[in-house]
């Protein structure tokens, strides 16, 4: 069987041009839609040429367009939305319900892979205000993929590691604290790291596996299972230094939430339920699901203390 054409929406953002990275890299026919709305930002614009230079295919398709949507789509098989839903209030994620649309009415798509990449939203309905928003859209999104019928695969990739292991989890900073490092309580509950090329190279192999189909694949690599404290404790034994520690209790972390602005209470929402409730760890995975690197045991993953050389 021939490997699968690819559309990736939302291939110049941070994941999306790894996602078409691994896609040519696995040696599929990769399309790049390129929207009208990137007008004069010339470092989106250099990204799709450098794209078009490794051989893939720039498609003209606008989300005000319906048509050129769908004649976008009807030129692959599989289409793999990246379109961030970090700029909380714009409803990034529900743009895709145009997506969901076009692959409606073009009827050519064997696996949608929509906007997900983190948290397993399905797990979610508890989730605080405001950032349960986040969960809400992407639960509407599968809502409309599953009630068209259309074949799927949502991917759970838990914390990018680009946001949550150079700074030892630290908020407001993206790189590792010199002398002293917060615990989010005793520092000892599990979460999931990964490194970005990783998810890239985990979600393209999933497109052409029937094991995946209609299903949900978490990422969640044995040796990248961590607490806080077992990071912070490979980042001491790597740089040699020792770093003073303290201790935030969920209830001071919830109470801050009410002097930050909107984006950043989102933020706290999430690092409680990661942190603290342990989301990304503390279920088994059903039968609607699957775990990456069980599928995919060739894949070397990047373990976390050599991902935390890159800060020495």
């Amino acid at each position: 069987m021939g490997k699968s054409k690819v559309l990736v929406v939302g291939g110049t953002g941070y994941l999306g041009r790894r996602i078409v990275k691994a896609s040519l890299g696995e040696g599929h026919e990769t399309y790049v839609v390129q929207r009208p709305e990137i007008g004069l930002d010339i470092e989106k614009l250099q990204i799709l040429l450098s794209f078009k230079n490794q051989g893939a295919h720039l498609v003209q398709a606008s989300f005000s367009d319906h048509r050129s949507l769908v004649d976008a789509v009807k030129k692959v098989d599989v289409v793999i939305c990246t379109m961030s839903g970090v700029h909380f209030r714009t409803h990034n994620l529900l743009v895709q319900l145009k997506l969901v649309q076009a692959i409606k009415d073009a009827g050519n798509v064997k696996r949608f892979l929509p906007s997900e990449f983190g948290i397993d939203p399905a797990r979610m309905g508890h989730a605080l205000e405001p950032g349960r928003v986040t969960f809400d859209e992407k639960m509407e999104v599968r809502k409309a993929i599953e009630e068209a019928n259309i074949p799927f695969t949502y991917i759970s990739a838990n914390c990018f590691a680009g946001y949550f292991v150079g700074n030892l989890s630290q908020m407001g900073t993206l790189l590792p604290p010199k002398d002293k490092v917060l615990l989010y309580g005793d520092g000892n509950v599990k979460v999931v790291y990964m490194d970005e090329d990783d998810i890239a190279t985990y979600t393209i192999k999933t497109i052409d596996d029937p094991r995946t189909l209609n299903k949900t694949v978490y990422l969640r690599p044995p040796q990248n299972i961590l607490s806080q404290r077992d990071l912070i404790d490979k980042w001491e034994k790597l740089s040699g230094t020792q770093l003073e520690k303290s201790s935030l209790s969920d209830k001071d972390l919830l109470a801050s939430m009410k002097d930050l602005d909107y984006a950043s209470q989102v933020g706290v929402g999430h690092f409680y339920h990661i942190f603290y409730e342990g989301c990304l760890t503390n279920f088994e995975i059903g039968e609607d699901g699957e775990e990456a690197s069980q599928l995919y045991p060739e894949v070397n993953y990047t373990r976390m203390d050599e991902y935390l050389k890159i800060y020495l």
